[in-house]
């Protein structure tokens, strides 16, 4: 209980509301700052995976951690909140393999977590769905193609959704 008052009252200096929350989480790039300066704060990740345990969303994202405690939100799944994005998703990504492969990006991130999402990743991703990176490269365009599907198909798993 003092660990959930103390990082309630600690939130607010990193983030003012739940849309600025939003918007930092849906950019890898920001959210990897983010979760850097809560280590920093005591906030690890080893942390954060306890406070999933105590509010009862072991399968949430971070982000539904930290939404629940600043501004009691519902949580969600990792599974609900990629089923909320397929929509979003479907509509943005036209080309079937670019559609692939950020299918199997969000099933790995359903399966293993959040950090499946840093840009860090996005090399051993590619590894893992095709043979290499020039496999990749011929399937969905140059690396910065690649880069930025990576990148943008993550705004709709944050987009606000309805309550599942």
């Amino acid at each position: 209980k003092e660990f959930i008052e103390r990082m309630y009252d600690d939130l607010p200096t990193f983030f003012e509301n739940e849309d600025q929350l939003r918007a930092i989480w849906s950019d890898p790039d920001t959210r990897d700052k983010l979760l850097a300066q809560l280590s920093e704060e005591g906030y690890d990740s080893e942390k954060l995976t306890e406070m999933k345990m105590l509010i009862g969303a072991e399968d949430s994202d971070v982000y539904d951690v930290l939404s629940y405690v600043a501004y009691a939100t519902e949580t969600m799944t990792r599974a609900e909140r990629a089923f909320c994005a397929q929509p979003g998703i479907s509509s943005t990504f036209s080309d079937e393999k670019q559609l692939e492969f950020i299918s199997f990006v969000v099933d790995r991130y359903v399966e293993d977590g959040v950090a499946e999402l840093s840009t860090e990743n996005i090399k051993s991703l590619v590894t893992l769905k095709y043979d290499g990176v020039n496999d990749a490269v011929s399937a969905l365009g140059s690396a910065e193609t690649i880069r930025t599907a990576f990148v943008d198909f993550q705004r709709h798993l944050y987009a606000a959704a309805p309550n599942v």
